[in-house]
């Protein structure tokens, strides 16, 4: 069983917060089952956007109940990846963006492959 959403999102900011960095939600979504994008951004004004990964990185073995991310656009302008934002909202209203202020989020949000 996958963990809820608000409560994924509720976790990650207070393992943001603990590790020293900072954490906001832009968007709220679903609270059971929404996707959520983290927006990671740096000193120099740029992004990192991370997307949930597709289902074919889950193995057979899983439960379902991780949640993996890709990295979608990778240290790009804010303005390409409000773009992205834009047209994910467009297909999926309930999704949840949040947005990290942290130098290294690898031990904070688990990558895929």
């Amino acid at each position: 069983m996958r963990l809820r959403a608000d409560i994924y999102v509720s976790a990650l900011v207070r393992r943001v917060f603990s590790a020293g960095g900072f954490a906001a939600v832009e968007k709220k979504g679903a609270e059971e089952a929404g996707a959520i994008f983290i927006r990671q951004r740096f000193r120099d004004g740029l992004e990192t956007l991370y997307a949930p990964a597709p289902q074919s990185f889950f193995d057979e073995e899983s439960s379902g109940g991780d949640r993996l991310f890709e990295i979608r656009l990778e240290r790009a302008e804010p303005d390409k990846v409000r773009e992205m934002l834009d047209r994910e909202r467009k297909f999926d209203p309930d999704l949840w963006i949040v947005e990290l202020e942290a130098d290294e989020v690898s031990a904070l949000v688990p990558m895929a492959g």
